[in-house]
């Protein structure tokens, strides 16, 4: 599959979506894997899921250096001291992606059954985290950020309130996909971050972007030079907030029955195919909780990425650029001091998270540990997630790294 160019790839995957199709139809329902989860699953909050499983949910509130407050959710051990596993998510995503596959599936729910103290992120800007000292996000200057702010002031903030709540001098970081971006951002930024971290596991990591397929984000670079079209397509300030509306819209184009309908296909065209890992009933449960809310700047900061081939800092144009950064150009992050151990784990049908990438991405960092592929072909973003086999095939050696670090720490 790395071989193949992106037609390739869509003409690939249109004929597995109809050999998926017709396995489908002729299977039995024994034959179907199921998730622990239901269509209410779509509609709850995340304290309330943690709590309908039978988990202890805690809610906690965290306030960042340039005043945008924050929501963390917890699945608290009732192990004194327990090892403290902090899970970030992805762009327009939340908090929520960590359990929507439900228990005995969810990296949340699984760690938790193994005695961890679990803490899921929420970035500012999405449904948690829509609170500022002075702003509203009703204004366009509660937007003017990207995941730069993101890895620079609420990563800090959150680590910095769970290890001061828990009395633990380090933690454990997993994230997906921006979730990754935002920790490279820190770690380069604020190097004493790389202390109080036992290790990083990359999960799908978004950093250098030239290989990027996503229909979006290419839309996106055409149109980088002229802003104000950028703004009119896709939002001012917000990007696709989460709502009601869409919530109803994609219950009647996208029946859990139908399992080639067109939240699929479009699923497909952004992350990646892969039929034979989506299950239909996990859609509609996807979009109750995304997308999560998140700052069109967001997206632009990573078509930039895609244009300049850099993992660089979000570029103003020539005269903001000087008046911030003292030169032309946006300066690049710094990747030889993100000093903590890292794990990196790609797909080869990443549409985002390019396989090419993610190998420039390895060459940089000074303590990669290892870049591991995903032992499925068809492995794309969205499957870190939600795919049938992921605990199998992913989150069951993410676990067995933590127990291996805690042994040495």
């Amino acid at each position: 599959m790395e071989s193949l160019n992106h037609k390739q790839r869509s003409t690939y995957c249109v004929l597995l979506l109809s050999l998926s199709v017709l396995l489908h139809a002729s299977a039995t329902p024994s034959d179907k894997i199921r998730f622990q989860v239901d269509s209410e699953d779509a509609r709850l909050t995340v304290p309330e899921l943690i709590s309908k499983y039978g988990y202890a949910a805690e809610e906690h509130p965290v306030k960042t250096t340039d005043g945008y407050r924050l929501m963390l959710h917890r699945i608290k051990s009732d192990r004194p001291n327990a090892t403290v596993v902090l899970l970030m998510h992805g762009l327009l995503c939340s908090s929520a992606d960590w359990l929507m596959i439900g228990p005995g599936n969810a990296l949340a729910y699984l760690l938790a059954d193994r005695g961890y103290d679990v803490w899921l992120g929420n970035a500012r800007g999405n449904r948690y985290s829509r609170n500022h000292d002075s702003l509203s996000p009703v204004w366009p200057s509660f937007w003017e950020f990207s995941w730069h702010e993101i890895g620079y002031h609420d990563l800090p903030a959150t680590i910095d309130y769970i290890l001061g709540r828990t009395q633990q001098p380090r933690l454990h970081y997993v994230g997906h996909s921006q979730g990754t971006t935002a920790f490279f951002v820190m770690a380069s930024s604020r190097p004493e971050y790389n202390e109080k971290v036992i290790q990083m596991q990359a999960m799908a990591p978004v950093a250098f972007m030239e290989h990027m397929n996503s229909p979006l984000l290419l839309l996106m670079t055409k149109f980088l030079n002229t802003l104000d079209i950028l703004t009119s397509l896709f939002g001012i300030g917000e990007f696709l907030p989460n709502t009601p509306v869409l919530h109803e819209i994609a219950k009647r184009i996208c029946p859990t029955t139908v399992p080639n309908n067109l939240c699929i296909h479009l699923l497909f065209l952004l992350n990646g195919c892969d039929p034979t890992q989506l299950d239909p009933v996990m859609v509609p449960i996807l979009l109750g909780h995304t997308p999560a809310g998140a700052a069109t700047k967001q997206l632009v900061h990573y078509a930039q990425e895609v244009r300049s081939k850099h993992f660089r800092m979000y570029d103003f144009g020539k005269v903001k650029n000087y008046l911030t950064y003292g030169k032309l150009s946006p300066p690049e992050y710094n990747l030889t001091r993100v000093t903590v151990p890292v794990v990196l784990y790609y797909g080869l049908n990443d549409y985002l998270a390019a396989p090419k990438d993610v190998h420039t991405l390895a060459a940089r960092l000074p303590n990669v540990r290892q870049a591991v592929q995903v032992n499925h072909k068809l492995f794309n973003h969205l499957d870190f997630l939600i795919a049938n086999d992921v605990r199998k095939l992913l989150y069951d050696e993410v676990i067995e790294r933590i127990v291996e670090a805690d042994k040495g720490n």
